[in-house]
């Protein structure tokens, strides 16, 4: 079958498609009772557990207190017995490495006796620690080949859960993945790491106001997952898409997002019974979604959760990835959350709304009405100020890769340049501390009259929202908007959480030895306000960050500007960022520099793969359906010639052209892609930036001028008209 006929049958059995699942009946299913059906959640423990188990747990959970090892034969016997009578056969230490996938290791609830007979059993010893393989992961250097050993160590502030299966169901246990050396294989142990450097910090400035608790004062997180979802059959005739999970060919359809027309949206009826199935899915996870609608670009839809502690909302967004994955094959379709799987159409990308909070003081980026008054907010505020600014390139380097290259910095996502928006409100606040080394005075918020009698009184915000920004404040909360879709939301949690403990440390510091020396503690907060301001305040924009005058402008400012992966992955070994990470326990020189080397192969490995690709379909679908275009033109124009008919030959100069332009373009891929290159993996990787990159450009664009002009019916490759709009 040639690649035109498998793209029309693709065509043809879109229609054909039914969901294989069963409609709902809520009526005997209620949504509303499926919330953490299958978590081993503090209500299921409270139940099962003594009593003094679950307090000691809770302590753990709840206050971040060391866990008392001796607990965990009575939980795992406890979590056993629930998970059978959940139907499930085996258990899984769910870990996330650094390939920012999720892993699994299963290992049977079974064992035998010497009689031959089968014997539920699940130990404290088997709960508490797993071993996988640790060299057959991304390490960067920490292990080598023959350096097998690595340890899973379960994380009791993350709930254990149920993975249904139709033929059976799993319990799965989150857990931290490190070597026998100790080291940090994982995602997850940063952000561990770094969430309890931020409470002991946070601390010690609520110390200063007497606002200090006991409870553990954390980040919490909401992430928006934005993905697209296309017909699996399109996705089966795209070998583009099934090996790269984007388009390397694709002329722009008639019709794009120009109209608007796609953004929230009537929710088409087969992707909204996706959502809905979805959704319960998570439900019974305890994944707390809350928000879903069509996005910008066609095809392009979003799902957005309530917030949680960092910890649990990084597992979270991992279950939800994987969520949308699997659910996406019952409904026929395949969910593609690479940044930028259509060119020429909006990309994906993953807001990461965080905050900090805890028991006792509440969400610590809640301004109140007069913000010039509270004291507190404005030292937690221009803490993240101060690490904005100071820790920008590792910001811009925990959210690279070769897929968001694609996205940052587009008139779409948020531009490499990092700056933070405050709104109207709190810039003036600022403005007044930077001025006269105090604030007397907020912007009033007020109320929008809509000029009809039968339509309500809004509330006005003091300020207007900007969707340009990177790192946006947004009422209680910061929006970090440059992360990508794919990503796992642990990197840029770590750094978060890192970089906003050096801060506070900083800052505790200064006032802590002013308070100390009999200083007055409020005209001390104004000094170290106006020292940060006048330093980092250059980071505070609130204009358009598409134009092309903040480029000038943030040039002018100082800021960097890190288009590129290959500019930004070296942050994550600067000196300075080192210091940090090190200085609060986060992640060693030599765990950053694993990570500087595995993102930096893996950036190499994906633009190898995408080069291969390129190579492959454009000899082996592009080309031959232009020759055979190119071949029946030519022989239409001979026949007409031959009975003396005159025929334009501009169209199959014009192919020929073109033809020439794609043979020109591979071969010249094609010699530079077969080069080997011994060079450190940076250069090497700046070749592929440099040389591939414009190559593989080169071919697409004599490719997709090609689709303008070849015989639909010998196109080989579903359109983009094709996949985006038929759902």
């Amino acid at each position: 079958m040639s690649g035109s006929e498998s793209r029309l049958r693709a065509i043809a059995a879109v229609n054909e498609t039914e969901a294989v699942t069963e409609p709902f009946n809520f009526a005997d299913d209620p949504t509303a009772e499926l919330f953490g059906k299958n978590v081993f959640s503090k209500a299921i423990m409270v139940e099962r557990l003594p009593k003094t188990v679950f307090k000691s747990l809770i302590k753990t959970i709840d206050n971040g207190q060391p866990l008392d090892p001796t607990i965990a034969d009575a939980v795992a016997s406890a979590m056993k017995d629930w998970a059978i009578e959940k139907g499930a056969t085996h258990y899984a230490h769910v870990f996330y490495p650094l390939t920012g996938s999720t892993a699994e290791k299963h290992d049977s609830l079974l064992s035998f006796n010497e009689n031959g007979q089968a014997i539920a059993e699940f130990s404290g010893k088997q709960l508490i620690q797993g071993e996988p393989d640790a060299s057959s992961f991304p390490n960067g250097g920490l292990r080598q080949t023959f350096e097998a050993r690595g340890y899973t160590a379960w994380d009791v502030t993350s709930s254990a859960y149920i993975l249904e299966n139709p033929n059976g169901t799993t319990l799965c246990i989150p857990t931290a993945f490190i070597s026998w050396t100790g080291e940090a294989l994982d995602k997850k142990t940063p952000v561990l790491r770094s969430m309890r450097a931020l409470d002991e910090q946070a601390h010690r400035i609520l110390a200063l106001f007497d606002n200090d608790t006991d409870g553990f004062i954390g980040a919490t997180c909401g992430a928006e997952q934005e993905y697209f979802l296309v017909d699996r059959n399109f996705y089966y005739a795209r070998p583009d898409l099934l090996t790269a999970n984007r388009t390397l060919f694709g002329a722009k359809p008639p019709k794009g997002q120009e109209f608007d027309d796609h953004y929230f949206g009537a929710i088409p009826e087969r992707v909204l019974a996706y959502m809905l199935e979805v959704e319960r899915e998570l439900f019974k996870l305890g994944v707390p979604v809350q928000t879903r609608h069509n996005e910008v670009a066609p095809g392009q839809f979003e799902i957005a959760p309530l917030f949680e502690s960092a910890n649990i909302a990084t597992d979270h967004q991992q279950i939800t990835m994987t969520v949308l994955a699997s659910t996406a094959k019952k409904f026929g379709m395949k969910c593609l959350m690479h940044e930028k799987p259509f060119a020429g159409v909006n990309g994906s990308g993953k807001h990461v709304n965080w905050s900090l909070g805890g028991p006792g003081v509440g969400n610590l980026f809640n301004p109140g009405d007069n913000p010039h008054d509270n004291v507190q907010f404005l030292v937690f505020c221009a803490a993240i100020i101060r690490a904005v600014d100071k820790f920008a390139p590792l910001l811009r380097a925990v959210v690279a890769s070769a897929s968001n290259d694609h996205r940052l910095g587009a008139n779409e996502a948020p531009p490499a340049i990092l700056s933070i928006f405050l709104g109207d409100q709190l810039t003036d606040v600022f403005e007044q501390i930077k001025a006269a080394g105090t604030a007397s005075s907020s912007l009033d918020k007020s109320t929008l009259t809509l000029g009809v009698d039968s339509l309500p009184p809004l509330p006005k915000d003091a300020g207007d929202r900007n969707r340009t920004s990177p790192f946006a404040f947004t009422g209680n909360r910061f929006e970090f908007r440059a992360v990508g879709s794919h990503q796992s939301v642990a990197g840029p949690l770590a750094a978060l959480n890192t970089i906003a403990a050096d801060s506070l440390d900083f800052i505790a510091t200064k006032l802590e030895k002013a308070v100390a020396a009999g200083k007055d503690l409020n005209e001390s907060v104004a000094e170290v306000l106006k020292e940060i301001l006048d330093k980092h305040g250059r980071v505070i924009f609130n204009g358009d960050g598409y134009s092309d005058d903040w480029h000038v402008e943030a040039e002018k400012r100082g800021l960097p500007n890190l288009k590129t992966t290959v500019d930004a992955l070296p942050a994550l070994i600067d000196p300075e960022v080192i210091e940090a990470f090190e200085k609060f326990n986060v992640l060693s020189e030599r765990e950053l520099e694993s990570r500087f080397e595995v993102y930096t192969e893996q950036y190499i490995l994906a633009l190898r793969v995408e080069a291969n690709l390129v190579l492959k379909l454009g000899r082996t679908m592009i080309f031959p359906a232009a020759i055979r275009y190119q071949n029946e033109l030519a022989k239409t124009c001979t026949n007409l010639k031959s009975i003396g008919i005159d025929f334009d030959t501009n169209t199959l100069d014009k192919i020929t052209t073109l033809v020439k332009q794609l043979q020109d373009a591979l071969e010249a891929l094609e010699i530079e892609n077969a080069k080997e290159d011994a060079s450190e993996a940076i250069d090497h990787a700046r070749h592929y930036l440099e040389v591939i990159v414009p190559l593989m450009n080169r071919v697409r664009e004599a490719s997709d001028t090609l689709e303008g002009y070849v015989a639909d019916d010998i196109w080989p490759l579903p359109t983009y008209q094709e996949m985006l709009f038929i759902k």
